[in-house]
């Protein structure tokens, strides 16, 4: 049975849900080892969910009506690379899941610089796992010949107040 960490359900859904979000993309997250546990079970099944499905994709052909200057039309066919079913819906639970993280602008880099960067990823995150995680783990699954413990948790002592005991999650 999942602790309850002293939590309503809907309160413990909103606060896991932004702890596995917030593990996703920083890497690691400081928090108590209860809470640790429950992150660590979700991030573990997301990241699973997400090696077994993010080589489905399909090639698709579609056709471009392209209009010049002149005002005259031309057609040509373009080739794109969309999601396979089980990637797609991987992809939607995903979303429905986690928090949707957003980029943040570098200190030194233009706003152009970043609208670039940015122009092409609506979801940051869930592309972050896709095109990082599963693959790193994927590789390192074929490599040790084994599934999970794609995160660690290294205990830091107790927490000034309560006495709650500390530690730091992090993916390997």
């Amino acid at each position: 049975m999942p602790k309850k960490l002293g939590k309503r359900t809907d309160q413990r859904m909103a606060l896991l849900k932004n702890q596995v979000s917030e593990l996703l993309w920083y890497g690691q997250i400081e928090t108590t080892v209860d809470r640790a546990k429950a992150v660590r079970s979700l991030a573990e099944k997301y990241i699973t969910l997400a090696i077994r499905t993010y080589k489905d994709d399909v090639q698709v052909v579609k056709t471009v009506t392209n209009v010049n200057a002149k005002g005259e039309k031309s057609r040509s066919q373009v080739q794109f690379t969309n999601d396979g079913p089980k990637k797609l819906a991987a992809r939607r639970r995903l979303m429905a899941e986690l928090v949707d993280i957003q980029e943040v602008k570098g200190e030194k880099e233009s706003k152009a610089a970043f609208r670039a960067r940015i122009k092409d990823t609506k979801h940051p995150l869930i592309e972050k796992i896709f095109k990082e995680y599963a693959p790193k783990y994927d590789k390192r699954k074929d490599e040790l010949g084994q599934g999970g413990g794609y995160t660690k948790i290294l205990k830091t002592g107790n927490r000034r107040g309560d006495a709650a005991e500390m530690c730091i999650l992090k993916l390997i």
